[in-house]
């Protein structure tokens, strides 16, 4: 597995979504590669940090603007 592919699976990896032997390949990966490892450790920061964020926190100017942004994500 290579960053770009790390970094594309990152989600699913949270998740628990990934299937076994891709499981391994990220872990490999992670074992290999000190800079995959940072990015694993900051996204799950940021998951954290925005999981926190109460709607009331939000303006709901932004709030509509996150969301129309992210609506065709997949």
């Amino acid at each position: 597995m290579d960053c770009n592919e790390l970094v594309e699976l990152v989600t699913a990896y949270l998740d628990g979504a990934l299937d076994p032997d891709t499981r391994v390949r990220f872990d490999m990966h992670l074992l290999e590669c000190d800079g995959c490892e940072r990015y694993l450790q900051q996204f799950r920061e940021t998951v954290r940090t925005v999981g926190r964020i109460t709607d009331d926190e939000i303006d709901p100017r932004f709030r509509n603007r996150l969301l129309n942004a992210f609506k065709d994500f997949q």
